[in-house]
């Protein structure tokens, strides 16, 4: 704990008396707060304390000084005054707060402030003992710790949204070989039916899943569009399969319908069964 002290004696002309009033004088200062670090802002508290006959006028005390030194600077000063009457005495304790700011490292000292009491034989001054403290440099220990925190925050806050976005990805990606195989099979099986089923009928069907791929793929069902903007490349001879079926009606041979089916499986990029 860092204090100092001083007891002082001294008589004081009394405006309620004509003989001059003797009273005690302390002055002590507060323990500062350690550790102190450079760029803090921190109190010092010099209280100076006197006793007199109850009822007597107050004493008035002056700061003369500053706490300026190498590596301290005074923001500012305020007073604060309390007093205690004990029987026929009273006690004043009159408290001067200097706000200061560590503003260099090492080994500094807050001077020995200096305080005058004016009376009619002059002033009577005195003053407090210098203050030794050491000022520290600051740690970033706080800083860099919280720094990390953030920093390992944000990687795992990646990690989690990448890890999102591959189960995301795997699970369309399933979904998209699920939704192909399926179509597959439906093709599959509309081959197997070729020698079974109604020719216009079985036309008008490998249409159909013509045009559910072209939906899937391009977002249109309208083939002719698609083929007309360049999306549908060789499909001009199954189109007119379509149409022809569509429109004209006759029948066909189950063979050729099986070739036309070999077309369609080419451009779809189907796998033919063996």
């Amino acid at each position: 704990m860092i204090t100092d002290s001083l007891q002082n004696q001294m008589a004081v002309d009394s405006a309620a008396a004509a003989e001059p009033l003797q009273i005690n004088i302390s002055v002590h200062a507060d323990s500062l707060s350690l550790p102190i670090l450079q760029g803090d802002t921190f109190e010092y508290k010099v209280n100076v304390a006197w006793q007199a006959p109850a009822g007597q006028s107050s004493v008035l005390i002056l700061p003369v000084s500053s706490a300026n030194a190498k590596g301290i600077s005074q923001l500012s000063v305020r007073e604060e005054h309390s007093r205690v009457v004990q029987g026929k005495n009273s006690i004043s304790n009159t408290q001067f707060v200097y706000t200061l700011t560590a503003s260099d490292t090492g080994n500094v000292s807050i001077p020995a402030l200096k305080f005058q009491i004016p009376s009619a034989n002059g002033p009577f001054e005195f003053s407090a003992e210098e203050m030794h403290f050491r000022v520290d440099t600051p740690s970033h220990t706080a800083a860099w710790t919280i720094l990390s925190v953030f920093l390992l925050a944000i990687l795992i806050a990646g990690f989690v949204l990448i890890q999102r976005k591959r189960k995301m990805a795997a699970a369309h990606a399933k979904t998209e070989k699920r939704e192909q195989d399926e179509f597959a099979e439906e093709f599959i099986l509309l081959k197997k039916r070729v020698t079974k089923a109604d020719s216009r009928t079985w036309i008008l069907d490998l249409e159909s899943l013509c045009k559910k791929w072209a939906k899937k793929q391009f977002g249109s069902e309208n083939l002719e569009e698609l083929a007309a903007n360049g999306k549908l490349v060789n499909w001009d001879a199954l189109l007119q399969e379509f149409a022809q079926a569509r429109y004209g009606g006759g029948d066909r041979d189950a063979f050729q319908n099986k070739e036309l089916w070999k077309i369609a499986a080419k451009l779809l990029n189907i796998q033919e069964d063996d």
